[in-house]
């Protein structure tokens, strides 16, 4: 069966920085982490300030769980320990690492999936969005949960292949294969993106 190949961006592109936290840069042992985590999260910044050149709102999602533990829910089921929680230190975003601002849009969420229990939904309305174009991580959780949400809200949803980590090698490949599998041509690199955002600033500007 020939693959249909939908195109990189449609309408208005809404680019999701998906917990660049500082965790990812620590690696307390809290949350596996593939080989080459840090330098693919370094890697982002190069997609976010060409966002921002280009015109393409920009919406941060960070991770954040109470003290008392009372939203984790099912999170530590499985092979992660207590994350995350909001008065450590590695919870808080990499602000530096990401080029953070003050008036930047930043959600805090308890669940994995960017929609679940939070706004997003109300401000991608606000921003007319019609391409969510994720980068961070992680690959197999976060973004392909935030992902998946994202197909079934019915937005074109796209991946950084480049500028996203996973918990493993294995699992990281899977969760792509699983996003390209519902939207094809969601796996995009970090090039082709900064390449589209680039002629979305010139298509605007015309």
């Amino acid at each position: 069966m020939q693959k249909k190949q939908n195109p990189m961006l449609v309408g208005q592109p809404v680019l999701i920085v998906v917990d660049i936290q500082k965790s990812a840069f620590m690696d307390d042992g809290a949350i596996p982490l593939m080989p080459g985590m840090v330098d693919r999260m370094l890697k982002a910044r190069r997609v976010i300030d060409a966002a921002r050149e280009g015109g393409v709102p920009i919406i941060f999602l960070q991770e954040s769980h109470r003290k008392s533990g009372v939203d984790y829910g099912r999170e530590m089921d499985g092979d992660e320990d207590e994350h995350l929680r909001e008065d450590w230190e590695g919870t808080k975003l990499a602000s530096e690492e990401i080029g953070l601002r003050d008036d930047d849009y930043v959600i805090v969420k308890r669940r994995y999936s960017g929609f679940i229990g939070t706004d997003l939904s109300i401000l991608l309305r606000g921003l007319k969005a019609e391409t969510l174009v994720m980068l961070g991580g992680l690959t197999n959780i976060c973004v392909h949960y935030t992902f998946a949400d994202g197909h079934q809200n019915d937005y074109h949803c796209r991946v950084v292949d480049d500028c996203v980590a996973g918990s493993s090698i294995e699992a990281h490949d899977a969760a792509l294969a699983n996003m390209e599998y519902l939207q094809h041509g969601a796996r995009r690199s970090s090039d082709e993106i900064v390449a589209a955002f680039r002629t979305f600033s010139k298509d605007r500007a015309a």
